[in-house]
């Protein structure tokens, strides 16, 4: 899938979730939920906010922090896993979470 086909899947995926914006930055795209900003679109990948509630379920699946380059990693944002991302309901909850 190219960036902008994936780019245009990510906010239809998340289409029930309240006030969504997709805003260009980092080389990618920030999503937000009304002024809360919760996701990272970059390179054909998603990856959402963490916190201590919600990074076990990451780990889990062997997530990787959002790395835009060798000297820049932020290891509260882990990408979100396929199965997630191809299911809109799961995704959509695993964004509220990120949006806390």
């Amino acid at each position: 899938m190219s960036t902008d086909s994936f780019r245009e899947f990510v906010p239809e995926q998340l289409a029930a979730l309240e006030k969504l914006c997709c805003k260009r930055m980092f080389g990618g795209h920030g999503l937000y939920s009304g002024e809360v900003f919760f996701g990272i679109l970059f390179d054909g990948r998603l990856y959402f906010k963490t916190n201590p509630d919600t990074l076990p379920d990451y780990l889990t699946v062997e997530a990787s922090a959002f790395a835009p380059s060798k000297k820049q990693v932020l290891k509260n944002y882990r990408e979100v896993p396929v199965e997630i991302l191809e299911d809109a309901m799961q995704l959509t909850s695993w964004a509220r979470k990120a949006a806390r």
